[in-house]
């Protein structure tokens, strides 16, 4: 690996005669459509990776007309990164970049910061008929973040169709993106062919990497640069560790790709499923939706989270275990990210969020509500059994989401089975229900069938399970 001096720029360490590293693939995945599973693999062709020198940076001042000169960056070290003409929108060279991020911040390279300059793009467009050579190209100079990199690429590729279209002519230059227009504007041309004056530093000797077989025999390793021994200490990879999730856990692609994307929460994720009983696919909607929009919403990052992986476990938990209920369990959520230094314990109890354990309160509220809203009664008879999703909201609201949704579901079906008279059980025997008895004593079987199932499914479901085949009932189910 060689070292060269660069004189366009004044003075620069770059490596043209022989970079790092080159032939390499990078392969992402990118949305084709709205849904993840139209998600397809790409792979785009990496031409060479080169170590070089920081030159610097221009700082253009469009209201003074002027152009100033940041030295302040010169001489650190960076990376460039070159890519083959693979790519074909603005969205696939934004999903290839975000994959890239990943795999700098996995390594430890950089933490890929794109708008504090850790890691930028210069983009290559050109556009031409199938079959035909590659057009002429523009390049789109040091673009800050992946959103605007997919509209720099769309916006030039549909402005270079238009001049030609038009009967123009593509110039090779140099352009920006300004992202209040979002356009892509002229900087300089590049018609002339720089002179870039590669010479070989003298002061850089050449760096010599080795691999198992070719390391000198009793060299220092931390004196050789060993490919193999590099190799085997690699960390793993976001691809790996997305595969892993959905394999270990059972949780869903998309999840995965959202864990893995942000710093620290694949480990928070992972905190919490070792000090809860509740299950993997539980505990990530609860840390995608309810924590990490809080993130978001205060510009957090996870190591930042008021809420301690522990604190999120405590409360699953507790809602696993029937002491409060799911509405219950938000609000808890939202007066520990306030309040750090209480546990959910402590806020469930101060204020008195656990789920009323008296059935006789519930039944009686929930025949209330069945009394206050006839017409939703009435089209639950004739068989929409949406409007039963809406009972059971004023049930909750009522009771300030401390009731169980289960009870609630049995104690607003149960009503309506006074008027069955014949029911078919799984067996196929005929039985009948006769209009004295109490309905009510039905409950416990009921209770017992519908908590083998997880919270949250469809209501009406409950009778479903009770009796799988009813043949007269003023709900219209088939099983």
């Amino acid at each position: 690996m060689l070292f060269d001096l660069q004189r366009y720029a004044g003075y620069q360490i770059t490596q043209h005669r022989l970079p790092i590293a080159v032939n390499g693939s990078l392969s992402y995945s990118h949305l084709v459509g709205q849904k993840w599973n139209q998600a397809v693999v790409k792979t785009v062709r990496i031409k060479q990776i080169q170590l070089e020198q920081d030159s610097g940076k221009s700082l253009h001042d469009d209201t003074r007309k002027q152009t100033l000169i940041d030295l302040n960056r010169a001489g650190v070290a960076l990376m460039e990164i070159v890519m083959e003409p693979d790519m074909s929108c603005g969205e696939e060279a934004a999903a290839a970049v975000r994959e890239l991020q990943l795999i700098l911040q996995a390594l430890g390279t950089c933490q890929g910061n794109m708008a504090e300059g850790q890691l930028r793009v210069d983009a290559n467009i050109s556009v031409h008929q199938p079959g035909d050579p590659l057009g002429v190209r523009t390049e789109v100079k040091n673009i800050n973040s992946a959103r605007f990199l997919a509209k720099a690429i769309d916006f030039e590729i549909q402005r270079q169709i238009d001049v030609l279209v038009n009967g123009g002519v593509v110039h090779n230059e140099t352009r920006t993106f300004d992202f209040k227009l979002g356009q892509t504007i002229p900087m300089r041309d590049k018609e002339s062919l720089q002179d870039y004056r590669f010479i070989p530093e003298p002061n850089l000797p050449p760096l010599i990497v080795y691999d198992n077989e070719s390391t000198p025999v009793n060299a220092d390793p931390q004196q050789v640069i060993n490919i193999d021994l590099i190799r085997k200490n690699l960390p793993e990879l976001p691809s790996a560790k997305r595969t892993r999730l959905v394999d270990q856990y059972g949780i869903l692609p998309e999840h995965s790709f959202v864990l893995v994307s942000e710093d620290g929460l694949t480990e928070y994720f992972v905190s919490v499923l070792q000090e809860t009983k509740a299950e993997p696919k539980k505990v990530i909607g609860w840390v995608i939706k309810e924590l990490l929009a809080l993130l978001k919403h205060y510009s957090l990052t996870v190591s930042q989270s008021h809420i301690s992986p522990s604190s999120l476990a405590e409360l699953l938990n507790l809602l696993e275990m029937g002491v409060i209920s799911s509405p219950a369990a938000k609000q808890v959520f939202l007066l520990m990210w306030k309040e750090c230094d209480k546990s959910p314990q402590q806020i469930v109890k101060e204020q008195d969020l656990g789920l009323v354990q008296n059935e006789k309160i519930l039944e009686e509220i929930c025949q209330n509500v069945l009394d206050g809203h006839l017409e939703e009664v009435a089209a639950i008879k004739k068989g929409n059994k949406r409007v039963l999703n809406k009972l059971i909201g004023l049930v909750q609201k009522e009771m300030k989401g401390r009731a169980d949704p289960i009870m609630v579901c049995c104690d607003l079906i149960l009503p309506f089975l006074k008027r069955l008279r014949c029911l078919r059980t799984p067996n196929g025997a005929s039985t009948t229900l006769h209009t004295n008895q109490n309905v009510w004593d039905l409950k416990p079987r009921l209770l017992t069938k519908a908590k083998r199932y997880p919270l949250g499914f469809d209501p009406i479901m409950l009778t479903m399970l009770f009796w799988p085949n009813v043949t007269t009932m003023p709900i219209q189910i088939r099983p």
